[in-house]
């Protein structure tokens, strides 16, 4: 099969894109006010695929059932990142170099699709995959992920987010099959071909269609949660008011302070659990930076490539850190904290949850 890259007219020349699916909002620029606001209206109707990863958890520091939301019911809190904003100018480039190893025609697609049996149902797809006559035939999911992440990328399948966006994106335009083509530490293409599968999209929509119902139609909101997104955005989504003060029950106070003092003391007990077994691999390391297996394999390594320690350095060296010092500009979080713009301090200070075990503030 020959690689190409077609226009945006000839993927949606002919045949309908996606089956199952309408368009419901063309593409544009989001730095326009008019369609970012479209946009914003479009998304809060329905369910898309960065919605789904965030519906079952999945979406890691960047999105979370809290965020879905509060972004449904027009409280948008900003997000917007430097990673996401880079996995957005690099997309095309992924979506490119799948096109080139795996020998599958792409195009842009028009924009955002509806389903025609469940309107709620949304996505915007990444690319469109096309066959030798230049007919639509499937989506593709393009990621740009961390070095860190190489090993979910080398299975036979793809790591959990993308799979289920991409098998979204299926049940939305009624594909049979679909791709996700990842960009592992900048220098690493994997791609993965999936196919439909009928057992998972029902479980999706299933799930998808109860919370949108419970949280979006009947607006209930969703319980608290582990994930680190719904920390940061609850520290981000109302203007608290200094010594302002909410009132709850005493038999739920009590418990909740009972499930924190649980957990803190499981927490610590897994920190001490961690710190013995590292100090048992830096015991059977000994001298060495590296340890390796009967195999040959590197299992672990105990190299001196960390953070400098400052205050160590300047008590064990003094005449090597005087050498290296210099003066920088810093803020003068004292002179604003007690000036004329104190306020501007107490507005930008970081808000700390401190449980009372006792009961007292």
């Amino acid at each position: 099969m020959t690689t190409a890259t077609l226009t945006r007219e000839d993927a949606t020349a002919g045949l309908p894109d996606a089956p199952a699916a309408r368009l419901i909002l063309p593409s544009g620029s989001l730095d326009d006010p008019e369609y970012y606001r479209r946009w914003l209206a479009t998304r809060r109707d329905g369910i898309g695929g960065s919605d789904v990863a965030a519906l079952f958890g999945l979406a890691g520091k960047y999105n979370s059932p809290r965020r879905v939301y509060e972004e449904k019911h027009g409280r948008t809190v900003d997000q917007d990142t430097e990673y996401a904003e880079v996995g957005r100018e690099i997309e095309g480039f992924i979506a490119h170099l799948f096109s080139k190893r795996s020998g599958v025609p792409i195009a842009m697609p028009p924009g955002t699709l509806q389903n025609l049996e469940r309107p709620w149902m949304q996505v915007n797809v990444d690319r469109y995959a096309l066959d030798d006559t230049g007919a639509v035939v499937a989506p593709v999911e393009c990621k740009n992920r961390s070095e860190y992440q190489i090993k979910d990328w080398d299975g036979e399948t793809p790591p959990d987010a993308p799979a289920i966006q991409c098998y979204w994106a299926m049940a939305v335009g009624g594909w049979k099959h679909g791709y996700v083509a990842g960009l592992v530490g900048g220098n690493k293409l994997r791609w993965f071909r999936l196919e439909r599968d009928e057992e998972i999209i029902g479980e999706l929509v299933e799930h998808c269609e109860q919370w949108y119902q419970r949280h979006i139609v009947e607006g209930f909101p969703p319980v608290a949660d582990g994930l680190e997104d719904t920390a940061n955005l609850l520290a981000q989504l109302w203007e608290v008011k200094p010594e302002s003060i909410a009132t709850v029950d005493d038999d739920q106070a009590k418990a909740i302070l009972e499930r924190f003092e649980a957990a803190d003391a499981a927490v610590k007990a897994a920190e001490e659990a961690r710190r013995t077994i590292q100090n048992e691999m830096r015991l059977l390391a000994g001298a060495n930076e590296i340890v390796r297996n009967a195999s040959g394999e590197v299992v672990w390594t105990n190299k001196q490539n960390g953070t400098l320690a400052p205050k160590r350095l300047e008590k064990a060296r003094p005449d090597i850190a005087a050498k290296y010092r210099k003066t920088v500009d810093v803020l003068d979080v004292d002179a604003l904290k007690s000036g004329p713009d104190k306020a501007v301090y107490t507005e930008f200070r970081a808000r700390q949850l401190r449980p009372s075990v006792k009961g007292s503030a």
